[in-house]
This record gives C-alpha cells, structure tokens and sequence, in this order.
C-alpha cells in the first residue's frame, strides 16, 4: 500500500501548488521576500515603515477568521472562488476596526480528497481580495485528510497581519455621546449564519430569487471596507469602528465602544435593507407572508435577525457629527452606500446597549 491508496494524492498536491504560486504572485511586493513554496513566508517591516512616513510606533495588528457553513453553499452549487473573497474579508475587516492596514495573509485549505482545480478557485478568490486590499498572500497550507473529511468538502480559514501607527488606534477611547454612527452597506449576509440561512432555505439550491437562484445570491462575498475606510481616516478622525459579523446588530456595535459604556441608538428605516433578509425571514419564521411585514409585526423574530445578520450593514463607524457629510461624500465617492443610521448616547445601564428608535 502507499499513500495514494491510503488516500492521500501528492501529485494532486504538488498541481494545486503550482496553482497557488503562479496566483499568489500578482500580490507580491517589494517587501515580499520569499514566494509560495518555502516552510515560511518572509515580509520585511524596513520597505513597509519607510513608506508609511510619520509612523512613530508601529503596531502590528492581527485577525484569524474562517468561513464557516457559507461553504456548504459553494460544496452545492460547485462555486468556489467567492469564499475564498470571505475568508480574506472576515480577516481584514476586523483588523481594519483598529485602523491597521493589512499588510500579508496566509490561508489553510483542508479537504477529504485535494482536486487542484477546486483549491485553486478557492484561493484564486483570496488572490483577489489580497489585491483588492493591497495585502501579499504570504503562504498557507493544504491539508489532505481522507477519513475525517468528506470527499467533496473543504475548509478554508485564515489570518492576517496590519500595522497601524499607536498613537492612530481605534480602540473606542474617543467615542463620545453625541457621535453620529455610520452604516456602511453590506453585500448580503456576508459569511454569517449560514448555519441557520441553510435550516430556513433549505432549497438554495433550486429556488428562484428575483430571477435569479437564491444560492448564487447568498453566495456573494463578504464585502471589503479597507480602502474606503483606510481613505476616510485620511480626512478625519473615526472614533470607533464595528465589522458586523456573527452576533448582528447587538454583539458588534457595543465592542466599537472598547471599555466606555455607551447606547447605540439605531433610527428604523434609515437605510435600505436587500430583499434577500425579508426572504429569510419569512424563512426563518416558516411563513409564506413577506418577510418586510413578519420583521415590522413580529418583535422576536426583528430581535433575531438583528442578532444573528448584519441587515445590510457591513461596517459602522462613529464619527463627530460635524464628519458626518464629509464621510458620507467620501465613501460614496468610493463606491460604497452609507447612511446615518444612529447615534451615540449616554448608557441607560450598567452596560453599553443596541436600542431600535
């Protein structure tokens, strides 16, 4: 017997390999010191720092984020190449809340049996978004496991490394009551509960959504924010900053505010949420009415969703209200729609709070 009867093809390895190469090459830079192949990848700081003239204490920031159940969407509908765009999203949005810049990233794949081509779209969607976030696809690893995966399912997690001066971290020390809070708009569900979206639309596969097949819509890529974001810093001064992923509304938005305690006050209705969250929650709900009216009438099921979507709201970020227009120009000008979607105000309680006005 030899490993590729046991279930392990490293010829299939050494292709998806080369695959990884040649795709991780458009990241490269003039800091990148090494390409995929090696035991570890190598960043210089030196090329870095001196292009980030005025860095008096560089802090280097980090984030670790996987895909989650979003992936058994892409196992079914045979399309790969948008998670790999979320696995490098989950990362580099988080470190982004403290303002860092991403510098690399590195990515693992595991899988039952290794098909090259099926890794290589998954990493060709992370190539993607390094580029779009100027981040180098440092290295990473693929694991073959017959027996503890299923032949035909992946995972593939990640995390990356930014870097941000000290005296420039978003940590939520200069949140104040009277702060505007803007809501930058979400592609859809980004890559959180899917665990739940699958249980509610147990048919993505097949259903029709607007003309087109719910799968594909649910399968859009979490949304990068780095270049709006890194842009706006630029101009002024953000005082905190929230990815909102896993835990919704209520979860995320608090953690902007670091160790003060405040209320975000949410005003209903002031930005445009997509179909796709009415869809599931008439889902969710196990109804046929439409899902706006079931979120309008059913206080439990809004609660829900709030806490488990981000309702079209991808990032939010809490800014001096006299920032407010110049912000909302900018990001706009970027291509990305954002709205003034609340406020910062005084706790009502021990703890810092999500309330819906």
């Amino acid at each position: 017997m030899d490993y590729k009867q046991a279930g392990v093809n490293i010829e299939e390895g050494y292709r998806a390999v080369s695959r990884y190469r040649r795709l991780a090459e458009a990241t490269k830079n003039s800091a990148t010191l090494n390409s995929i192949g090696s035991f570890a990848g190598m960043f210089s700081l030196k090329e870095i720092i001196a292009a980030s003239a005025g860095m008096k204490e560089p802090v280097l920031v980090s984030g670790t984020d996987g895909v989650g159940t979003k992936l058994e969407l892409a196992f079914r509908m045979k399309k790969y190449d948008t998670v790999g765009i979320d696995c490098v999203a989950m990362c580099v949005n988080d470190v982004l809340c403290h303002g860092a810049k991403p510098l690399f990233f590195l990515d693992y794949i595991a899988c039952g049996k290794l098909d090259a081509d099926v890794a290589a779209s998954l990493v060709s969607g992370v190539v993607e978004a390094c580029c779009e976030t100027n981040s180098v696809l440092l290295g990473g690893e693929t694991a073959e496991m017959p027996g503890f995966y299923e032949e035909g399912k992946y995972d593939i997690a990640g995390f990356c490394v930014g870097i941000v001066d000290r005296e420039k971290i978003i940590d939520g020390s200069k949140v104040m009551a009277g702060d505007a809070l803007l809501g930058i708009a979400s592609s859809g569900p980004h890559s959180s509960g899917f665990s739940l979206i699958r249980k509610a639309l147990p048919n993505f596969a097949t259903e029709d959504f607007d003309g087109r097949n719910v799968g594909l819509t649910l399968l859009e890529p979490t949304r990068l924010y780095v270049k709006s974001v890194l842009g706006l810093l630029n101009q002024i001064e953000i005082h905190g900053a929230a990815h909102i992923t896993g835990g919704g509304f209520y979860e995320n938005i608090p953690r902007m505010f670091g160790a003060q305690t405040f209320d975000a006050l949410i005003t209903n209705g002031s930005w445009h949420i997509p179909r796709i969250f009415f869809r599931i929650a008439s889902g969710v709900a196990g109804s046929s009415a439409d899902g706006k009216a079931l979120l309008e009438t059913d206080p439990a099921l809004n609660k829900l969703m709030f806490n488990t979507f981000n309702m079209g709201i991808g990032f939010v970020i809490a800014v001096d209200k006299a920032d407010v227009a110049q912000a909302i120009a900018y990001i706009g000008k970027q291509g990305q729609p954002v709205w003034e979607i609340g406020r910062v105000e005084p706790a009502a309680g021990a703890s810092s709070n999500v309330r819906f006005v």
